[in-house]
């Protein structure tokens, strides 16, 4: 169907195109009775019937469940003359491949836009949606750097109870280099997972592989599976090795595990969840998985004194518990006994020798010496009476 500025489609009043893509063309709209613009996007599907048909409506009714700020709100569904069409949200701004034409962006740049990305995936895969055919193409970034996943679910593939291979024209779209078909909508070959390749039951994982494959080009400037047609392409997803050497060095350490673990071609040993992939993107591994010297330069330096502060009193403190203890514990000297001696000297033994008064006391404080007469007198403090000590006297002659 051919679809021209000024054409009507019911209430919506085509004012231009604004892209187009192996689903179909996407156009600028006016919605006439809410007043507001929309973007249409007419499906290109010459294999329209009323079993398509009603999947399709119950595809877009859970989509338009999701409401989320980094999901482009799908309005609902308009079916004119057997053409489907999709009412959306207008995003405007340009297409992260847009931004990545001029090359890789900054670490600093790149990681809030691939959070807000792992975001809106976590919330529609809470919801049991797979988005199937992520891509920069259908990430868009505005102005005030609010990201919008576009197409979510859109190209859902079959059930896997129904058939065993996915069939080209329910696959996501493909861009450059491309091949066409009659009747036939291939994948986005650089972002297809392995399963998506060898066209068995694919679920959210797949979405983890892509997402793993945006941020690598996002980070490096080239895309992690890229050849020079579709057909090696599809056989590097399947066999090529990643050049993990090209990622930025201030990548960090948390964020590039993640990555990696993203495009493991092992279901079974891929990152399971998204929500995992966005933590990291937040730094909520970054202190427990970063070497010591890039702590060292994420931590404010303090004060030597200050870093001491803690240790010092830790030390005094277990210092006065230790001495209060000691001294509780440790025995406890004696009392002072305090003593009185009263002495009564000899009748007739005057308290001199010579013409001097001698008097001394023991070291121990138990003995007093003194001269009295002509002897030395030995007085102990647990006696009664002072006892002369022989052979003074004779001594005292001399």
């Amino acid at each position: 169907m051919s679809v021209n500025p000024g054409t009507r489609r019911g209430v919506y009043q085509i004012t231009g195109q604004i892209g187009e893509g192996g689903m179909g063309k996407v156009y600028r709209a006016g919605d006439t009775r809410l007043d507001r613009e929309v973007a249409i996007k007419v499906i290109a599907d010459p294999l329209v019937t009323p079993e398509r048909v009603a999947r399709f409506e119950r595809e877009a009714k859970a989509l338009a469940a999701l409401n989320h700020p980094n999901i482009a709100a799908l309005y609902g569904v308009e079916d004119s003359d057997g053409d489907m069409a999709l009412v959306m949200e207008l995003v405007e701004g340009p297409t992260l491949a847009d931004r990545l034409f001029a090359g890789p962006l900054a670490v600093a740049e790149a990681i809030p836009i691939a959070r807000q990305i792992a975001e809106a995936l976590e919330t529609a895969h809470e919801r049991g949606i797979v988005h199937r055919d992520l891509k920069p193409a259908n990430v868009k970034v505005r102005p005030d750097g609010t990201v919008k996943v576009l197409d979510f679910g859109l190209a859902k593939p079959l059930d896997p109870n129904s058939s065993s291979s996915i069939r080209f024209s329910e696959s996501p779209t493909l861009t450059t280099p491309a091949v066409t078909q009659a009747g036939v909508i291939l994948g986005t070959a650089a972002y297809m997972s392995p399963e998506q390749v060898k066209g068995v039951a694919v679920d959210k994982r797949s979405d983890i592989w892509a997402f793993g494959c945006v941020l690598y080009e996002m980070l490096t400037g080239r895309r992690a599976f890229n050849e020079m047609d579709v057909a090696e392409t599809l056989a590097s997803v399947l066999r090529a090795e990643v050049d993990w050497s090209r990622l930025p060095s201030e990548l960090s350490p948390p964020i590039r595990s993640f990555l990696m673990r993203c495009l493991v071609r092992d279901q079974r040993q891929r990152l399971h969840e998204i929500a995992d992939m966005r933590l990291a993107l937040q730094g909520a591994f970054d202190f427990a998985a970063a070497p010591s010297e890039e702590r060292a330069i994420a931590t404010p330096l303090r004060p030597l004194w200050r870093c001491m502060l803690p240790i010092a009193a830790v030390v005094a403190v277990t210092g006065a518990v230790t001495a209060l203890t000691a001294w509780r514990l440790a025995p406890k000297p004696p009392e002072p006994i305090v003593s009185r001696l009263h002495m009564t000297l000899p009748s007739g033994h005057p308290f001199y020798f010579n013409g001097r008064h001698l008097v001394a006391i023991s070291p121990d404080g138990t003995k007093v010496a003194y001269t009295a007469g002509l002897g030395l007198w030995l007085h102990s403090m647990d006696q009664l009476e002072a006892r002369h000590v022989p052979g003074t006297e004779l001594e005292a002659r001399n």
